[in-house]
């Protein structure tokens, strides 16, 4: 049986306020969640297509010198477990070294775990993850720091990413540690769009955003006159070059031997020299971040022929057709070496 409760006017208008009160209570935080839960959702759904590239581009500086750090270590132990991959297409050797692959290592899987997704192209085919992978979302490199840095999100599956864990391995074995980089280039829809190029034994770190932000260590000045073309070349067939140049560019042309993609990209992006000639095939890895850094201070890279080198997951890692990469007067030299066929 019910108990029949009454209650008086007072107690009725208590207990109403209070249902009221909880009611209200309920409404409000159950929006307040479902909000919170749409956000989430919403934001995971972002982050799972989209990739904001100025996180990338932190995130990437972050690889290149963290790549670099077990570049030094390697070469301060003086054991590099050096061996060979076999000849290049000049016939020199192609070294690898525990500096490629401890670098490969920190720099790949650090991406990878930082933006899963990604497509991502190192040099190096070493799937053994390092037992401490980095967190590179948790640094934030000096070169940025004080740089108020603009941002772009893009879907995920418009973007590569390729690495270069040691550049110049053969310089790096003989001690000419000037010419040793590590690299990262990220690239959407083929076109390289953000390139770091780090000299881990020169405490040295530029890096470039096409139409963005560059660091300010890539300060080309203003252009430079010179009687002579001086052109930069790879050490490994300097002479070939060096004939080839001066049958194109006349007999004065000066010729500078260097080791490493990445070091001459930036001999050019500091206007110490006029232009860098490869004649050969190259490897995407060695040239996607330096074009990028060019392309950001206006400069270009192109084939022998004038050619376009896209960046894409589809796209060929081998670059055939010679490089030509200039910050000023692209166009006449192409029409000099055209001249030449």
């Amino acid at each position: 049986m019910i108990p029949n409760i009454r209650l008086n006017k007072p107690a009725t208008v208590c207990v109403c306020f209070a249902a009221f009160i909880i009611i209200c209570i309920y409404f409000t935080t159950s929006k307040s969640y479902i909000r919170a839960s749409y956000d989430y959702l919403a934001s995971s759904h972002v982050g799972a297509s989209h990739v904001s590239l100025q996180e990338l581009l932190i995130a990437s500086i972050a690889a290149a010198e963290r790549g670099g750090d077990e570049v030094r270590l390697v070469r301060q132990s003086n054991s590099l477990s050096e061996k060979s991959k076999g000849k290049t297409q000049e016939g020199a050797n192609d070294p690898l070294t525990d500096g490629d692959l401890r670098s490969h290592k920190v720099m790949y899987h650090g991406l990878s775990h930082a933006f899963p997704g990604v497509h991502i192209i190192s040099e190096e085919h070493d799937s053994t993850v390092p037992d401490s992978v980095p967190d590179l979302r948790s640094v934030t490199p000096e070169s940025v720091k004080a740089v108020t840095l603009d941002d772009v999100t893009v879907p995920r599956e418009r973007v590569t990413v390729w690495i270069d864990p040691l550049d110049a391995t053969q310089e790096y074995t003989e001690n000419l540690l000037q010419y040793v980089t590590t690299m990262v280039c990220v690239a959407v829809d083929g076109q390289p769009v953000i390139g770091i190029i780090h000299k881990p034994f020169m405490n040295h770190t530029a890096w470039a955003w096409v139409g963005h932000q560059v660091s300010s260590t890539l300060n080309a000045g203003s252009e430079v006159k010179r009687e002579h073309p001086v052109i930069i070349v790879s050490r490994s067939h300097a002479g070939a070059v060096q004939t080839l140049a001066r049958d194109v560019l006349g007999p004065s042309t000066e010729i500078v031997p260097a080791g490493g993609a990445g070091y001459k990209v930036l001999e050019v992006a500091s206007r110490n020299v006029d232009a860098y000639i490869h004649t050969t095939l190259i490897k995407k890895w060695d040239i996607c971040a330096g074009h990028a850094v060019l392309n950001a201070l206006g400069g270009r890279m192109t084939t022998l022929s004038g050619g376009a080198l896209y960046y894409g997951k589809t796209d060929p890692a081998k670059a055939e057709g010679g490089i030509l990469a200039t910050l000023q007067g692209h166009d006449q030299y192409l029409k000099k070496f055209g001249e030449l066929k």
